[in-house]
């Protein structure tokens, strides 16, 4: 029983690459589907701020969508055209629909920059992203940095969930699946499947030793805005994780924050013998920005 339910799932994917009819009609229907899939997703509040919104603006699910097509594709050539009509219709169709919803109304377009560079370059690659299909070591070096990438985005995705679950967890799951699905149809051998799973879990793993992490530098002015003059000193704990230090811009009294992590504590400053005591909180928002505010306790 199990072996045919294995069977079943190498089935399924083996018609998903390359037992599919990516006849012109079937590319252009394609590109509309998911233009308008993508739009409802960047025009519906629901979806805001979410893995499904990153759809109109990164690049996994469109390699998502190329892969596809490459499969199923003759030859080079063919894979080139279409691969390239598929991002010509899907792409400009999808800033199209946003037009009603959009504050931006037909200025909108003006991101459709980004996206049309993407679809001059899915020609050359497209065309050569083909060989894929030979499934032997040059499919292996093909999606290379392909893999790379998607183990560098589902680092990226993994590490935000995992300080805001359950946001991007999708995100990163979406682009863990797209590597072991790679690895399972176009690398037969053993030693290439090692190879498409381990580079982008080096990749990640680079990527989380190398990421420099939280390094703040901001000036916040004092909540209260009390009038402090320039003898005026500001003291915290000995172990606290930030560095602060007062300076002035304009009539108000700022703090100096710099900090190489996320966190809360408290601060004092004394000036002709008042004090003033703040709260300084440092954190990353639902949106992955850092944030630094100061408040008067």
């Amino acid at each position: 029983m199990e072996k045919e339910k294995e069977k079943e799932k190498t089935s399924i994917l083996d018609r998903l690459y390359g037992g599919l009819n990516m006849s012109w009609p079937a590319v252009t229907v394609f590109a509309a589907v998911t233009a308008v899939l993508t739009a409802a997703f960047l025009i519906i509040p629901v979806f805001k701020r979410t893995s499904f919104e990153r759809m109109g603006v990164y690049l996994e699910a469109w390699i998502f969508f190329a892969v596809i097509i490459m499969a199923n594709c003759k030859k080079p050539l063919e894979s080139a055209l279409k691969t390239f009509v598929f991002f010509l219709i899907s792409q400009p169709l999808i800033y199209l629909l946003q037009v009603p919803f959009s504050d931006l109304g037909w200025g909108i377009f003006r991101y459709y920059t980004y996206w049309f560079i993407w679809t001059l370059i899915t020609f050359p690659m497209a065309f050569f992203g083909w060989y894929i299909t030979k499934k032997n070591w040059i499919s292996v070096l093909i999606f290379s940095p392909v893999l790379a990438f998607l183990g560098y985005t589902a680092w990226e995705c993994g590490s935000f969930a995992s300080r805001h679950f359950p946001k991007l967890i999708i995100a990163a799951l979406f682009c863990i699946m797209q590597i072991l699905i790679y690895a399972a149809v176009f690398f037969p051998d053993l030693r290439q499947k090692a190879v498409g799973i381990l580079l982008p879990a080096v990749t990640a793993a680079v990527v989380a030793f190398a990421s420099p992490g939280v390094n703040i530098s901001t000036a916040v002015f004092l909540s209260d805005d009390p009038v402090i003059g320039p003898d005026a000193v500001i003291t915290s704990e000995e172990d606290a994780f930030a560095q602060l230090s007062l300076s002035w811009i304009g009539d108000g009294a700022a703090v100096r924050v710099e900090a190489k992590e996320y966190g809360t504590m408290d601060f004092t400053v004394t000036d002709d013998g008042k004090q003033y005591t703040y709260t300084l909180t440092v954190f990353e928002d639902d949106e992955g920005h850092t944030r630094v505010t100061i408040t008067d306790k």
